[in-house]
């Protein structure tokens, strides 16, 4: 681990405290309070993909998502708004550097978007660049974002279709002040995850220019020559996501295992730590989530490594990523089901460390970043099949 990512990691790892006292107000409030930003800023928690040129630190995806992790033991919600809006940053490496510099000479820039483009989603070609319209939901983190962007189908002027040469309808991303949005906060009504303000918003006929639209991961658009803008966003989401699950599913196991020093169930004498099915339970479940985070950082570090040899990252890449981020969800949502379990009634009241970061960690593994499909995917591509490779 390079020193820059030590330092980050350290600074993840002292936000711990604070984010785990303020787990209960987040989730209130469901967005992230004024004091909580405050501090992820000053850690530069945002900036963890941005370009070193930018002023961000640029991290390796394995040293990044450790990062992830060990906020999301403090609180779950504050780590998906954290790798949502880095994986939003890596859009910095398609824009020209005075727009990049525009945005993110910010130290408190964030840049959010939403689900999209959806049915009614469309750019049409104007003077100098386009009018957008469309709606937009789960914008994870757009609460305390200052631009927003709105995917769009391209469309000349006269209505027709803008294709890339294989035939698909070319898509960009329309960069724009929050500010410009209409946003509908009330939506944001949800088991897990409240803190993360995933609200939605609407744009309508929004002149954006050239120079604020680009179509990301795109070779010829790309300013950016490290190798880390050789991925696609897909594979750090994924990867984030995923270590959000870890991550509060472990906080989850330690906190259990505290309790366990000193609770005795109802109608017994031994202690919780006493009792076989809590010790194989904790024995098992700690196994469980130190092989699936293994499992990611691994693949991880290979990855890394393939597309310093070749320049990209290949299919078979992509697929491992997803394979070792889905099981990774997978493992974290079982560990938190099983050790919530053995914590008794103690874990079912809401000022407790437990019965939030159970609803936590189910609401990832009900993200598309959790679906079983992708398993289908990973098992198609195996056998010799040809997969759909949307979600990968």
């Amino acid at each position: 681990m390079t020193e820059d990512a030590q330092a980050c990691l350290e600074r993840a790892r002292a936000l711990i405290p604070l984010l785990a006292a303020a787990a209960p107000r987040i989730e209130a409030a469901r967005g992230l309070p004024p004091d909580v930003l405050d501090a992820m800023h000053e850690a530069g928690m945002f900036r963890l993909l941005l370009p070193r040129s930018l002023g961000g630190f640029e991290l390796r995806p394995a040293e990044y998502v450790r990062c992830i992790e060990a906020v999301a033991m403090g609180d779950a919600s504050v780590a998906w708004c954290m790798n949502q809006g880095s994986g939003c940053s890596l859009t910095a490496a398609y824009l020209s550097p005075e727009v990049a510099h525009s945005i993110w000479d910010d130290r408190r820039a964030v840049l959010a978007w939403g689900n999209g483009p959806g049915s009614t989603a469309r750019a049409v070609r104007a003077d100098g660049g386009w009018r957008v319209t469309g709606s937009y939901s789960f914008a994870s983190g757009s609460r305390h974002a200052t631009w927003l962007g709105a995917m769009a189908p391209c469309f000349e002027a006269d209505g027709s279709a803008e294709r890339h040469p294989d035939g698909r309808q070319w898509e960009r991303t329309m960069v724009f002040p929050r500010h410009l949005a209409r946003i509908d906060p009330d939506v944001w009504r949800v088991m897990g995850l409240s803190g993360t303000g995933s609200d939605s918003f609407t744009v309508t006929d929004l002149f954006v220019d050239d120079a604020h639209a680009v179509t990301r991961e795109s070779a010829d658009e790309r300013r950016e020559t490290g190798r880390l803008y050789r991925f696609q966003a897909m594979q750090l989401y994924a990867g984030g996501f995923c270590n959000v699950a870890l991550g509060a599913s472990r906080a989850l196991l330690n906190a259990v295992v505290a309790l366990a020093q000193g609770k005795v169930q109802l109608g017994g004498s031994d202690r919780l730590r006493d009792n076989q099915a809590v010790q194989h339970t904790i024995g098992y479940w700690d196994a469980a989530l130190k092989a699936a985070r293994a499992g990611v950082l691994t693949v991880f570090e290979d990855v890394w490594d393939d597309v310093a040899q070749t320049g990209a990252i290949s299919v078979a890449n992509r697929l491992a990523v997803r394979q070792a981020t889905t099981f990774a969800i997978h493992t974290a949502r079982d560990a938190a089901y099983h050790v919530f379990h053995e914590a008794g009634s103690t874990a079912i009241f809401a000022d407790g460390p437990f019965e939030r970061r159970l609803r936590d960690v189910s609401s990832v593994a009900q993200h598309l970043q959790g679906r079983r499909t992708h398993f289908e995917t990973i098992g198609t591509y195996m056998l010799g099949g040809t997969p759909s490779l949307r979600w990968v």
